[in-house]
């Protein structure tokens, strides 16, 4: 096969690849420089893709180790005839148990702690494992009618085996410790640890009563070759016709799957900011590369080489750079995520076993290779477009043929960008969001780039002294690194920044008001007979006794005129399913609390009909139940029907640490109903807290009592640990900047070697020129640094004003730990890559450069 010239396509071929090798080979060192700027965002990308899939697959093969049966029935009440009849059909449950958390009392030390009560009947679990110490605790504990304890418990509280535990009216025996079980993850765990009991003393305890939040799960294995899918969709909306649910291993596989892989997706996000920083210093290195290759150009066009074949060697050079950086970034993406299932030790509820995905393998390959090539080709278009008189002129300003290309190529990338995007969320409004925020992002930190060169340009302080003036001089002169230095370290400074706000901002949402009126111990479950002492209990030990509030228990009967069983079998309904199935715990008041403001209709709430009561709803509650002021809704509250008038909406920031309920009514209605008390109070210190819990618990063993103190502790450090892992990926965004720094500044210091030489030559002491490079990268480094805090704060603003709907006070972290550390880091380079010039005598550095 031949060219238009005649000439063997093989051939022609060979000679671009050995020109593209000898021109490389010479410039080996800028090379490696412009493979490590996107080394790690593809080692960030690969690492995350990965392991996600990793996860998949062990979620996929642990799926019924993780339930322990192929399918259970779960409701949170006792089952009604139809759900034993159904329960029945199926063969009857295999194993069965009862669960709530309640309050459990250690005799040995008299201390008390929340805890997930879990009764159990039967050989659960079926597949996997109960992992106890010792080993045959597992199988003796129901017999011999002994607790196994959770682990943490055991030695928080110094427990051995034989020591008692108390729950409730019983106190048991301690069989040994429970190290690990099916359905404990290790986030509810650490609210509430798990004890497992045998089932024939639930009843004894006392613990199953009105209010109580109890869930009774029947466990089932499957027949040979049932079919689980055709199961689920058969018996399921049976089931939720009667408030109870049908979980196969595979659909739980799966929603646990999505739970993680929502949180895949921020993290791939991040690492491709990662990537894209990278390409970035790419697209700014191979600018400056093409520029000094220039004139090889212009040779090669003059002994008959076509600007095809001359951008070719280029190109070839650069999608070698990209393959390889590509095969590199992959390898160290496979070797980091080892590392993964330590770093998210405390969010997994199985141990993952890491195994080679192909996807991810080839996903990092051809991302090298292809986003190298897209970043790159806009500089080197400019080997296409111009005439080789031109080239051996060296003209600073390019030919304007090559603007309707440039436009092309950023349009291409643009795409890119929001096709990938698309791909990791699966959602085209928030891929169009991100490659909107990331424009914006860059463009904001490009346009005060130019502006800063503009303005020194105009407004240049002529009476400042030598060194000051040539360190201005340097950020806008040729080949200047001022765009893509301000580029890298704002875009990696945003980052960081950005984290930091974003916990501070979960954190809030989350911590206690430091007054005496905001309540830090809650207990609930009181019955009515309880209340009076209970009370008593608090304010006898000088404790205010903040709320003593009522709840009732009920569920939607009718929407509109419409029954919740027949909008169930409506496929074409838009209403929520949960508001369907939910059990509603409301209150009954004539007052808004501190934490809800009226959104519509009027407060106290008012009916427009009599024997018809009105009702408030939160807006998300009226929401996803499609209603507004004025709708009728009937509850079944606990047999008796009752109809309803929506009166008013209000908002309720759910994230303050009180009791908000979802509906309530107005006093006069029901105080009659069967209704349990949640008694509030504060207390100053952790001793007076421990000292009350303790004495309640021994006169009122079936009271449960929430520490806020506790809960925020353990908030605290799962968002620590969230925190963690996203700085551990963003870190790759500020090492990949740092690096893209270092290209940058290795780059631009060839450009720089004889206006340097030219300093020492005539007269300029290394001190100087020392100087005169610590005062350009000390205002390139506060300059980036400081617009990426900036932005950071401007959307951390947007976060907390329309994501988390709560005030924002940032951190002072950003500010005095990271501008700094940023600003000295990108100092300390510069005068790194300053280092051969001052230690070399000018005429040896002149001799290196024109090698």
């Amino acid at each position: 096969m031949k060219d238009d010239k005649g000439n063997s396509t093989k051939t022609n071929l060979n000679w671009l690849l050995k020109m593209a090798w000898r021109d490389g080979k010479a410039s080996g060192k800028r090379l490696v420089l412009f493979m490590a700027s996107i080394i790690l965002g593809i080692a960030a990308v690969v690492s995350i893709q990965s392991f996600s899939e990793n996860l998949k697959e062990n979620i996929k093969l642990q799926s019924k180790a993780l339930m322990g049966a192929d399918f259970i029935i779960d409701s949170n009440q006792p089952p009604n005839e139809r759900v034993q009849q159904i329960i029945d059909s199926l063969g009857g449950a295999d194993a069965k148990s009862v669960g709530f958390p309640s309050m459990a009392v250690f005799p040995k030390s008299g201390n008390t702690k929340l805890v997930n009560v879990k009764g159990i009947d039967g050989k659960f679990p079926f597949y996997g494992e109960l992992e106890t110490d010792p080993v045959s605790a597992a199988t003796e504990y129901q017999q011999s009618g002994k607790a196994l304890v959770d682990a943490t418990l055991m030695l928080q509280f110094d427990l051995k085996p034989g020591d008692s535990i108390s729950i409730g009216n019983i106190s048991l025996p301690i069989a040994g410790t429970l190290i690990s079980a099916p359905g404990s993850t290790g986030v509810s765990a650490s609210v509430a640890p798990p004890v497992l009991i045998p089932y024939r003393f639930i009843e004894a305890s006392g613990l199953v009563q009105i209010g109580s939040r109890v869930g009774y799960d029947f466990y089932f294995v499957a027949k040979l070759d049932q079919n689980l899918e055709a199961l689920e969709d058969k018996v399921d909306p049976l089931l939720d016709a009667e408030n109870a649910d049908l979980d196969t291993h595979t659909s739980t596989g799966q929603r646990l799957g999505r739970r993680y892989e929502n949180f895949g997706k921020f993290l791939n996000l991040v690492a491709f900011i990662a990537l894209l920083l990278g390409c970035v210093g790419i697209a700014s290195s191979v600018h400056i590369y093409i520029k000094e290759k220039l004139q090889s150009v212009a040779v090669l066009k003059c002994i008959g080489a076509s600007r095809k074949q001359t951008f070719l060697i280029y190109l070839i050079q650069i999608a070698g750079m990209g393959l390889i950086g590509g095969l590199v970034g992959t390898l160290v993406g496979l070797l980091i995520q080892q590392s993964f299932p330590l770093l998210l030790q405390g969010f997994l509820p199985f141990d993952v076993q890491i195994s080679l995905s192909v996807a991810p393998i080839l996903m990092g390959l051809l991302l090298g290779l292809f986003m190298s090539v897209l970043f790159a080709l806009s500089p080197l278009l400019s080997t296409w477009y111009v005439s080789p008189l031109q080239v051996l002129r060296i003209q600073e300003n390019g030919s304007q043929k090559s603007r309707k290309a440039n436009i092309l190529v950023l349009s291409a990338i643009m795409v890119f960008i929001f096709l990938f995007s698309f791909w990791l969320l699966g959602n085209w409004k928030y891929a169009l969001s991100f490659a909107a925020g990331i424009l914006i992002v860059f463009a904001l930190l490009g346009g005060v780039a130019n502006l800063f060169m503009k303005a020194i340009k105009k407004y240049f302080p002529a009476s400042w002294g030598f060194t000051a003036r040539q360190s201005l001089l340097n950020l806008f002169r040729p080949n200047n690194q001022t765009m893509v230095l301000i580029l890298a370290i704002g875009v990696g400074t945003f980052l960081i920044s950005t984290l930091y706000f974003s916990k501070d901002i979960l954190l809030a949402k989350t911590s206690l008001e430091a007054n005496e009126k905001a309540p830090n111990l809650i207990l609930l479950d009181v019955q009515p007979e309880q209340q009076y002492a209970a009370a008593s209990r608090i304010t006898e030990k000088g404790l205010p006794l903040l709320n003593n509030i009522p709840i009732v228990t009920m569920r939607m009967q009718k929407i509109k005129d419409r029954s919740v069983n027949e909008i169930r079998l409506d496929t074409a309904s838009t209403i929520n399913g949960w508001i369907l199935n939910h059990e509603f715990r409301v209150t009954y008041r004539d007052s808004l609390i501190a934490s809800e403001t009226l959104e519509a209709g009027s407060w106290p709430a008012k009916s427009k009909e009599e024997n018809v009561v009105p009702v408030s709803l939160s807006d998300n509650v009226a929401r996803d139940a499609e209603v507004g002021v004025g709708d009728k809704l009937v509850f079944n509250v606990q047999g008796m029907l009752m109809e309803t008038e929506v009166a008013s909406i209000r908002a309720v920031d759910w994230g303050r640490m009180q009791l908000n309920f979802s509906v309530v009514f107005p006093t006069g209605v029901l105080e009659s109903a069967p209704q349990f008390r949640v008694l509030t109070t504060n207390t100053p210190n952790e001793s007076t807290s421990a000292s009350l819990q303790r004495e309640l618990v021994k006169e009122f063993p079936t009271i449960s009592i929430l520490d806020l103190r506790q809960l925020l502790t353990v908030v605290d450090a799962i968002l620590g640990k969230i925190s963690w892992v996203i700085n551990f990926m963003a870190f790759f965004s500020i090492l990949t900047g740092i690096i893209v720094l270092i290209g940058s500044v290795r780059t631009s210091k060839y450009q720089r070697i004889r206006e340097s030489v030219l300093l020492r030559t005539l007269g300029a002491k290394s001190k100087q020129i020392l100087k005169i490079t610590a005062l350009e990268y000390g205002y390139l480094g506060v300059l980036g640094s400081s617009i990426g805090i900036l932005l950071s704060l401007i959307g951390s603003q947007l976060l907390a004003l329309f994501v988390f709907e709560t005030a924002f006070v940032p951190s002072w972290v950003p500010f005095l730990i990271v501008l700094p550390g940023i600003t000295a880091l990108v100092l300390a380079i510069g005068l790194l890559n300053s280092r051969s010039v001052l230690k070399s005598p000018p005429l040896e550095v002149l001799r290196k450069e024109g090698v």
